[in-house]
Parts: structure tokens; sequence; C-alpha cells
């Protein structure tokens, strides 16, 4: 199978999607491996490093997309719809749920589009994991950041100093993104608060984080918070499709001027009424007197990190549908099929077809 790796083109992304060690298992296999020239520059993998590993070096974007099967990291931007074509394999984070455009563009070229957050292995999403680990962690650091007065924020150090206490964060969700954010912010001193519905859930936070509170998420306990809190982290997934909205703008007038509401939903259309997504090179907003940061690709600020945590778990997908193709990898590869959610010209998804009001089709067909 020929496997295109082209470099990402989307704002201040600097991830690529398939590290040269990988490349060189897929060729050593029998693969060709075409990467686009300055692909993995700036998560520290030069051209050299793919050259020795007999991958095929291209120098535009259209050749990069000659492959039947396409590894990205994010989904294709505006300029790259016309590169898909169709019976080709698109296997990259899509977010299709909070974008009808690529959505009926994927429908039009035919291309058969797996994305990474949708695919599932005994009941989790291992393919996502890993970015929310980072956007979980990334996501105190940054709200500390602009609590600083420099920045717009209202001055307060998160993890506080003897004599005076430390900065309030809230966590809106107990999944491993939330979870990973609650561990940052205590890890740096800070009071933490998870707000999450599943019981057995906080049952295990409980045990497992003895330095984080956790509360019953409802509308009345976080309107209780908001007048306290300094970071605010919306950390709510629901699979595949948009986010919840669970902070309106009424809520967020509650907020003291100066907090900071950090989405991490945002790529699924974000938690709050007043989100709108943004970029590394412009990340924040006021509404209400709140700074709000939602990024759309919040890992790819830690590209080198990223990339290498993200190669580590879908390398095996990418493995099985170079060596058997779609239908007998969806077979070996437990839960890929839950991936798929366009294919042949149809959306292939539920929750997607929900969010936009259009037919489903079961993938595979029954």
């Amino acid at each position: 199978m020929i496997i295109g790796v082209p470099r990402e083109i989307k704002a201040q992304e600097h991830r690529v999607g398939l590290l040269p060690s990988a490349a060189y298992q897929l060729i050593k296999q029998g693969h060709q491996v075409i990467v686009e020239r300055g692909a993995g520059v700036d998560s520290g993998y030069p051209d050299e490093d793919y050259a020795s590993a007999d991958a095929k070096l291209v120098e535009t974007h259209e050749e990069a997309f000659r492959g039947d099967l396409i590894i990205k990291v994010k989904e294709p931007v505006p300029a790259e719809y016309a590169l898909l074509r169709k019976g080709q394999i698109l296997f990259t984070y899509l977010h299709l749920a909070a974008n009808r455009e690529l959505t009926e563009a994927l429908l039009k070229s035919g291309a058969i589009a797996i994305a990474y957050e949708t695919v599932t292995r005994n009941h989790r999403l291992p393919l996502l994991e890993p970015m929310s680990e980072i956007a979980g962690r990334m996501s105190v650091i940054v709200g500390g950041h602009f609590l600083a007065k420099p920045h717009g924020g209202k001055g307060v150090l998160l993890g506080g100093v003897p004599g005076v206490l430390p900065g309030k964060v809230v966590v809106l969700g107990g999944g491993t993104s939330g979870v990973n954010a609650a561990r940052m912010a205590t890890g740096l001193g800070a009071d933490a608060t998870i707000l999450e519905v599943d019981v057995e859930r906080m049952r295990f936070l409980d045990i497992t984080m003895h330095t984080t509170h956790t509360l019953y998420s409802s509308e009345a306990h976080l309107t209780e918070l908001l007048p306290t809190v300094d970071l605010l982290i919306g950390a709510v997934l629901v699979p595949g499709a948009k986010a919840p909205k669970l902070l309106s703008r009424a809520m967020l007038r509650q907020m003291k001027p100066g907090s900071v509401f950090v989405d991490i939903a945002i790529d699924q259309g974000g938690c709050a009424e007043t989100s709108r997504p943004t970029t590394h090179d412009n990340p924040v907003f006021v509404e209400e007197g709140v700074l709000h940061y939602c990024v759309t690709n919040m890992p790819g600020a830690y590209a080198r990190t990223a990339t290498q945590a993200l190669t580590n778990v879908t390398y095996p997908y990418i493995e099985a549908l170079a060596e058997f193709g779609l239908d007998e990898a969806c077979h070996r590869q437990t839960g890929l099929a839950q991936g798929v959610n366009v294919h042949d010209g149809q959306i292939t998804c539920q929750a997607v077809a929900e969010a936009h009001q259009l037919s489903c089709a079961a993938y595979p067909p029954r």
C-alpha cells in the first residue's frame, strides 16, 4: 500500500502523523511511505530521518496525498478538500460533529474517513487519550499563564504562597483530560474540584486523587462555585458528538473579571455559549470579563511529545490498514470500525449524523 504523510497546514499545527521509526517498520513490511518535505521538522524530525528510513520525500502537498492511506494529525482544511478521492482512506482527528463544511466535503469526495477520536477499545478511546492527557495538563499551564496580570488575568498565582490561599480551579468533567488537569492543578498546590455526573467515577476519583475535591455536576452547584473560581476548565466529552453547552453567558457573568476559562472541548464545538475557536497565534479573547482560551489544537504546542504519544497508539491501526485493508483491519483491530465516520459518500457515525440532522448508514453494513 502507498501511505502518504502530508505536512500539516492548519495554523500553528506542528505535529506530524507518523514518526520516522514507524515509517521504517511499514517500509520493511513492503509498503511505500511518501512524506512531504518538512512534515516532521517542527516535531524535531528532519527530512533526513525519513530518508534514512527509506521513505520517499516529495516536494508538494498534492504528491503526499497520492497515497491510498493518508495519515494526518488534524482534520483537512478547505485547501485540502479537493485532494481527497473516492476509496482513499483518511486516518486523522476529524471532530465532524462541530464541522458541517468538512462533513459535506468528505461525503462529496467519496473518501473513507476514520476519526481517531471515535476509535474504541474496551469502552475507552485509545487514540484520543494521549492528546487528552496533554491538553488536560496543558490547560493548567496556559490557565496559570493568563491569570498573570500582564496577560489580562486577575493576578492570582495558582499555588499561592505561605500565608496566602492558593487559587481555585474547577474542572468540568472527570474523564482523561479532566483528571490530568486536576493532577496538574493539585501538583502546583491549587485548590482543585472536579464536577462529574457519574457517581462511580467520582468514587474512583475520590480514592485515587486524595487532594482533589469531587462534586456532582449540576447547574446549581456550578453556579455556587463560579464567583470564587480563578481558573475554569471545560473537559466534557460525548464521543463523536457536539459538546453540551454547560455554561451560559449569564453564568459566566458570575465569575470575577480576570478569571480564565480554558475550553478543552472546543474541538467538539465548546462547552460554553461564549466559546469560539482560537489559534496558538491569537489564543485568547474576553467575554463577560473572563479570558477565554479556546485553541482547537492545544497539543500542537508540544509537538514532539504529542507526535511520539500519538504514533505510539495509532501505529497498530495504521499497520493493520496497510497490511489488510479496511474491512479486515476492522475485523482484526477491535473498535476500529467505530472510527469510520464517512464511507462511500455516507455518514457512518450516528453522533455525527445527529449533529447535522443527516441520515446514517451502518459500517460494516449489516
